[in-house]
Parts: C-alpha cells; structure tokens; sequence
C-alpha cells in the first residue's frame, strides 16, 4: 500500500549534511546530524514495513504539527476506520534499561530522553487537534524500536512498547484492524498534511554565510565535495566515481542554495560560483530550461 505522505530527510537533517560537507560542524552538530541520520534510516525501515501493508488505512509520515503554538513531531500515523495510530519511531542500538520510569544505557546512570513522554505529549496534542478538525476518533500508537540490535531490560508490558522481534506482529495486527476508510478519512489525511510544517522555528542552526562556505558539487552518492573540471557535460567523482550530468548536479546545488539562504535570488553569477562547475553559458541554459525568468538586464533573476 503506497503511503499517503511520503518521508523526506528533515530540513534540519538536508542543512546540517550540507554545512558538515562545507564547513565542518562543531563535535555538538556532528554528534545532533548523527542522531537525526539514524533516526531518519530507522524511519525509512519501518516505512518499508508499513508500505506492505493490505488493509484500508492511511499511512502518513514525518508529521510537525501545531497545536496552540506548540509544535510536536509525529514520526508515523496511521488511520484506520475507527482508530488514529501514531508512532514514535526509535532506532537506539545497544542495551537500555527501563528503571523508574526512565530509559538508560544498560551499563550507565546517564538517563536519556524518555520516548515514552514523547508519544504521550504527542497524544495529548493530537487530540485537541482533531477535535478542532471535527474528529473524535481514539488514540492508540506506540514507541516502536526498529533495530535488530536493541535490547530493552526490565521492560514494563502495561507501556505502549513495541520491541524489534513484534514489528512482525505489529504489521499483522495492522493489518487484521477491520477498517473501511470514506471520504471523510480522506479529508483528515489531507487536513493533516495541509498542517505539515516544513519549517520549525525553534530549529538553531549555526552561523554560516555564503562567503564562507566551500564553493563546489557535493556527490550525489558519497556526499563528498568535488570540483570537476570546467566545460565537462558529464562530472565524474574521483572519491566513488558517481557519474551524473551537469544539469543534474547544477538543479541539486541550486535547491542546495535555496534551502541554506531561503529568499536568495537565483542568478547565473550566483550559481556559478556556487557550483564551480561548467561555464556562466551552461549555467543559464540549465536556470532557463528549469526555472522561471524573472527581472530585466543587470537585474535578471530565477524562480
């Protein structure tokens, strides 16, 4: 079953891999992009679970949702007929314990962040807002560990917990749930997915600028910086020999450019130097055949 709202890497996740590429980040960012580059492949596994199944249900990921000016994160939602299922989605490897209510490595005193409170601040803010919506459906849902690798001492069977060896029998209970969507299902999916987010302000990022950022075409496959040489149709990676065409790689560093400096005015000049790549002449080839001409002269710009 296709997914109603399909998953993409989080602004956070695109800006922090792009300024670790060409700036570097501080140990703090590089140790935040590992966690939401984790957390995201977990994401991406449990989507490939939900995306077999048969049953009548709605299947939208990556939901950020405001509810009384407080913004709160869905990792996966699910409605069905008579019931809205979330789900907070962890990747953790290694061995935890579950001790007091709180969640710890298993050989330390460190607690960490309680998925647990999550999904129930998750719960507490959905509700409010399908009923805003007009919808009184239940709320069910679960802290789902997908890792093969993760352990869970000392976990309680009264908590919405569901281990890596149940995401089996997870996808079989989903799909046994006797469902039968209408168009009034359908006009919450949407209601949901017109409130999606894309931009979380309380997100701080580093400082950067445009001038101090290295300038070049992040691989598409190794997302490692190269500079090819100028005047080529094709570019080549010298790291993991990715090939890719120069309009290609160009349309990537430009959607690269809008999502670091949102507002920016797109102009050949400006992309040229972005890209290190090709000639001014092939830069506005590939901006008129992909974006919209805007301005006159000295002033020309794309959108």
């Amino acid at each position: 079953m296709p997914h109603y709202k399909s998953r993409e890497r989080s602004k956070e996740l695109r800006v922090l891999s792009s300024l670790n590429v060409r700036m570097g980040l501080s140990f703090k960012d590089k140790q935040r992009l590992a966690y939401l580059e984790k957390g995201y492949q977990g994401e991406v596994f449990f989507d490939q679970l939900t995306s077999e199944l048969k049953n009548d249900l709605y299947v939208l990921n990556d939901l950020c949702l405001e509810q009384n000016k407080t913004f709160f994160q869905i990792d996966t939602l699910i409605i069905s007929q008579h019931t809205i299922y979330p789900y907070e989605i962890k990747n953790y490897e290694g061995d935890y314990r579950y001790e007091s209510g709180n969640f710890y490595p298993k050989s330390s005193k460190d607690e960490i962040s309680n998925p647990l409170h999550q999904l129930k601040r998750s719960k507490l803010l959905l509700r409010p807002l399908l009923k805003d919506l007009g919808f009184y459906l239940p709320i069910e849902g679960d802290v789902t560990f997908v890792n093969p690798n993760f352990t869970l001492y000392q976990a309680p069977l009264k908590e919405p917990i569901i281990h890596p060896t149940q995401l089996n029998s997870l996808m079989k209970r989903l799909n046994e749930i006797p469902s039968k969507l209408t168009n009034r299902h359908k006009t919450l999916a949407d209601q949901l997915i017109s409130l999606h987010q894309i931009d979380n302000p309380f997100t701080r990022y580093p400082p950067y600028s445009f001038s101090h950022l290295k300038k070049g075409i992040i691989c598409g496959r190794c997302h490692l910086l190269i500079i090819p040489g100028e005047g080529k149709m094709m570019i080549v990676c010298g790291i993991c020999g990715h090939i890719e065409t120069i309009d290609s790689a160009v349309l990537r560093c430009v959607e690269e450019l809008v999502l670091l400096f949102p507002g920016i005015k797109i102009t050949t000049n400006l992309v040229f130097e972005w890209c290190g790549v090709g000639s001014k002449k092939q830069i506005s080839r590939i901006l008129k055949q992909n974006y919209t001409l805007m301005g006159f002269g000295q002033w020309t710009y794309y959108e």
